[in-house]
């Protein structure tokens, strides 16, 4: 009675063994799609920028030496000291200089009196030549000595000024208003008019220059980069790192390019205006500027763990494809923006590229495609 209720039973596990083998069968034969994140590519406004090296400029320094010889008597200003245009900053010993003013004055006074005696003379004679009261010889040798008497007196004139002028350089002003230096020459020091060594030298620092320097070939790629459609200008103004790494509180402005390349580093100069109230920065300092070049409206960033190298050394993204397929892409780099690559070619807005589980992903594949979200970063 029991076997003939189980036997219909025994009858089917054979087929039902069948089945579930031939279910397995199929799903071998169907292979797994690898799953893989992909970020979408697209166009975005990105400010590029470019970091020079440079060094700090006085935007005016004058450098002071005497114009006339002798024993310094005083030094007038404190070093380190801001001094106002003008200021007597020396005084050169002036009795030869005051004595030599006094002669010449002296002198111009003789002159003068010389020149009226024979003008009175000169008149006078002309006067009687008129009804021939003297020869006309005696009229002229009058006029000449009168016409000899101004010249003469012109020329005291002159010495005078002269003598004026070098008891004046016994004081030695500032040419400028700026901040001046160590003095170089103390009191009782014999100086002479245009000696090579400067007594001290004044410095404006305020604003201050910083001279920057940029190699010919990167000047080249910007304007290869400008000329490409979505990219303009950037702007004029500048930031500042220090030698220690600190940033510049104040931002400076470009204010020209030098318009010929040094010969022998190959590069050009570019000088920046920084205001510098505190006095933070000195004339000399080695300091690296941040530039705006060019903004670029429609840049396209990639992931930088979205991009790999060949064994060429070339630049490589994988992508995956409308048809959810593997592709691979050779790229054309520019610069790092923070985690990012600026891509000039290769890849275009809308791209989906592997950022993650391109270990798993080949050339060809089908997968199924995750997005993954990233923050990009701005320009270096």
């Amino acid at each position: 009675m029991i076997i003939h209720i189980f036997k219909p039973l025994l009858f089917m596990l054979p087929l039902l063994w069948l089945g579930c083998s031939d279910t397995r069968s199929k799903s071998a034969m169907k292979p797994m799609q690898a799953e893989v994140g992909v970020y979408t590519l697209s166009e975005q406004s990105v400010t590029l920028t470019r970091e020079l090296p440079g060094r700090t400029k006085a935007t005016l320094s004058s450098e002071i030496r005497p114009q006339v010889g002798g024993i310094i008597q005083a030094r007038l200003f404190d070093e380190g000291a801001f001094v106002k245009k003008d200021t007597v900053l020396y005084q050169i010993d002036p009795s030869s200089y005051q004595a030599a003013f006094d002669e010449a004055k002296a002198a111009l006074k003789n002159a003068e009196a010389t020149l009226e005696s024979t003008r009175l003379k000169s008149e006078r004679y002309a006067d009687l030549a008129k009804i021939d009261g003297v020869s006309q010889q005696d009229r002229e040798d009058a006029q000449a000595a009168y016409l000899q008497a101004v010249a003469t007196a012109e020329g005291k004139k002159a010495s005078l000024q002269s003598a004026r002028i070098n008891l004046e350089y016994t004081k030695i002003k500032a040419p400028i208003s700026g901040r001046i230096g160590t003095s170089s020459d103390t009191v009782g020091a014999l100086v002479t008019a245009g000696q090579t060594t400067a007594l001290a030298t004044i410095r404006v620092l305020d604003p201050i220059y910083v001279d920057l320097t940029q190699s010919s070939t990167q000047l080249l790629k910007l304007r290869a980069l400008l000329a490409q459609k979505g990219v303009t200008h950037g702007s004029a103004a500048l930031s500042l790192k220090l030698e220690d790494g600190t940033v510049y509180q104040h931002s400076g402005t470009l204010q020209f390019q030098e318009i010929a390349v040094d010969e022998s580093t190959g590069s050009v100069t570019l000088r920046a205006t920084f205001p510098n109230p505190e006095g933070i920065l000195l004339p000399g300092m080695y300091v690296r500027a941040v530039l705006d070049e060019a903004v670029d409206a429609d840049a396209v960033l990639v992931p930088q763990q979205g991009v790999q190298r060949d064994p060429k050394g070339n630049a490589t993204a994988l992508i995956v494809t409308a048809e959810n397929k593997v592709e691979k892409r050779v790229l054309t780099t520019d610069r790092v923006i923070d985690d990012t690559w600026l891509v000039n070619s290769g890849l275009n807005a809308g791209d989906r590229v592997i950022v993650e589980g391109s270990n798993k992903a080949r050339v060809g594949d089908s997968v199924k495609a995750v997005d993954v979200t990233t923050t990009l970063g701005k320009a270096k």
